[in-house]
């Protein structure tokens, strides 16, 4: 008897953009470290036949691409190209990086380096652009492949950070939808790849308790402090129902990823808990990720 013919394990595809500065180096590194084969900076033109010869070869089994605003003239076309290649089966998963202006511009004035769409602007409009009218032309250019795909916002986060969290969306499966909470720090601004937002600081602050103050809201003592407060299950329970409420319907919208970010003051202690809480009780939806942003110890939160 023949025995049957396996098939191929299918192509996973990684797609890596967004602005420039935002960490797309980081991410690339670190996808080459866990075995694909990484192409930075592909012409938008070249996508469909390079995924194309891609497949065909048996040796590759992950590949990650680089596409960002050095490709003048094509990046109108990369939400199509991304629909088509889904429609004909292929594996894509594209991760979109962010960041605040001022954290660029930070970042930039660090590096020395030019941004790339600085010659650019220089001939078409005859004068020497800002670094910020770069970076607002560059959003502007890539808005339409930002509103569809999942945003890191990589402001705060260390590189290290960066690297972890690419490392988790990679090995999430696709389907059904990536749910994500996240904990945040207010007085460090609300993180741009925030879908849902819940404001808590208005429940009971343990960072005013001087034994509390050096823990976080994933150890126990300032989560039996928070436990006792009705308040703080009211609000568990509140983002729990319109959670649970909504979810389906962003799943019937083709959504792949959604994320959830609570915030409070310093982003330690009760935003910290709600979103280890909220993990907890969402735990049967899968893929699932936590996630929180680095702050310093002793910060009010």
């Amino acid at each position: 008897m023949t025995a049957p013919i396996e098939e191929s394990p299918a192509l996973h595809v990684v797609l890596i953009t967004g602005i420039s500065g935002s960490g797309k180096s980081v991410a690339l590194r670190l996808l080459e470290d866990s075995g694909y084969t990484c192409i930075d900076n592909l012409p938008v033109r070249f996508l469909h036949e390079f995924l194309g010869n891609a497949k065909e070869d048996e040796s590759l089994k992950r590949v990650a691409v680089a596409i960002d605003v050095r490709s003048p003239g094509e990046l109108a076309e990369l939400p199509d190209v991304i629909t088509a290649q889904r429609a004909m089966g292929t594996e894509l998963r594209v991760i979109f990086l962010d960041a605040n202006t001022d954290t660029l511009v930070q970042r930039y004035s660090e590096s020395r380096r030019r941004h790339p769409l600085a010659d650019r602007l220089r001939t078409a409009t005859g004068g020497t652009p800002s670094l910020k009218e770069c970076i607002a032309h560059e959003r502007e250019l890539l808005a339409p492949l930002r509103e569809q795909e999942h945003v890191i916002d990589t402001s705060e986060l260390t590189p290290g950070h960066l690297r972890a969290w690419v490392r988790d969306l990679v090995h999430a499966d696709r389907q059904p939808l990536v749910l994500t909470f996240q904990s945040f720090a207010y007085k460090r601004g609300v993180p741009r790849d925030s879908d849902l937002v819940f404001d808590v600081r208005c429940l009971p602050n343990p960072h005013y308790d001087s034994q509390l103050r050096p823990l976080t809201g994933k150890d126990e003592p300032v989560a039996a402090w928070l436990r006792g407060f009705d308040e703080v299950e009211q609000m568990i329970e509140d983002i729990e129902g319109f959670i649970r409420r909504w979810l389906p319907r962003y799943m019937q919208d083709t959504r792949s990823y959604l994320t959830v970010a609570v915030g409070c003051t310093g982003g330690q202690h009760r935003s910290v808990y709600i979103v280890e809480e909220l993990s907890r009780r969402f735990a049967d939806h899968q893929p699932l990720l936590v996630r929180h942003r680095a702050q310093p110890a002793n910060d009010p939160a």
